[in-house]
């Protein structure tokens, strides 16, 4: 299946970014922001600084995974 990757995003899927999580999404997820990009970040919480691999990226979010 071929990813989507959405032009005037400033993150790629694929790649790894650092970033701090500073909200909490209503289904759980973290939140964090890149440009004022939002990514959502499974399995993190509001003060985690984590790196985060992009996995799908939308027009107004992406969808991130914390890596080590």
């Amino acid at each position: 299946m071929a990813e989507y990757q959405e032009k005037n995003a400033p993150v790629t899927v694929g790649e790894t970014y650092d970033v701090s999580i500073t909200d909490i999404a209503k289904e759980g997820d973290g939140i964090a922001r890149i440009e004022g990009f939002v990514i959502f970040v499974p399995a993190t919480k509001v003060g985690d600084n984590v790196k985060i691999k992009v996995n799908k990226v939308m027009r107004k979010f992406a969808i991130a995974e914390k890596v080590e």
